[in-house]
């Protein structure tokens, strides 16, 4: 009796599920709908079927899938090579010191011999002194000697050499002439000059 009555109610469980479950709307067309193994492709035949629109995993616009887990982070470009300048003032070499010499100044004074000449009554030779541009002294190396000669020689020494003669007055070889020593003083000129040319 028990048996019987166990077996009654499991049947009417069983009848009752049942009913519940084929009578549940969209039931059967959600067991129809479900995929099979191998889903379909709808783009064209040959094309990778994760790539079709609305695949998992991939922008409906068809962009490549992306995975926020595997994303790289973007890397800038390696800045260029830069040469940084100081931006200090610029060194500049200092001036050197200007060379000392132990060698002693060579002297602007020099002493200049003009040509010797040879007159009638004897030789004739002036030697001048110079110093710088200017001439300072004048000297009759060589003069006619003997008899009326001395004198007339010492009038024209006396009146061209030494340093405040004609010679330095004039600073050139237009001397006036000693009179009565005509010959002696044109020979003295002429030697004067000779000078003045080669020191000048």
């Amino acid at each position: 009796m028990r048996r019987a009555l166990l077996a009654i109610t499991g049947l009417a469980a069983s009848t009752t599920a049942l009913v519940v479950f084929k009578g549940s709307p969209g039931t059967s067309q959600v067991a129809q709908n479900l995929p099979t193994a191998q889903p379909v492709n709808p783009s064209a035949p040959g094309t990778d079927p994760g790539a079709a629109a609305g695949a998992p995993g991939t922008d409906p616009a068809g962009a490549t899938p992306t995975s926020s887990g595997s994303a790289k982070p973007s890397t800038s470009p390696k800045p260029g090579k830069t040469t940084a300048r100081p931006s200090g003032t610029r060194t500049t070499k200092a001036p050197s010191a200007p060379r000392t010499t132990t060698k002693a100044p060579q002297s602007t004074t020099r002493r200049v011999t003009g040509n010797g000449f040879e007159n009638e009554y004897g030789y004739v030779q002036v030697q001048i002194v110079v110093s710088g541009n200017r001439i300072v002294e004048a000297v009759a190396l060589s003069l006619p000697s003997g008899g009326e000669s001395d004198i007339h020689s010492g009038d024209v020494r006396n009146r061209y050499d030494g340093r405040g003669g004609e010679v330095v007055q004039k600073q050139n070889g237009n001397l006036n002439t000693v009179s009565g020593a005509t010959e002696t003083s044109n020979s003295y000129k002429q030697s004067l000059r000779s000078a003045i040319e080669q020191a000048f």
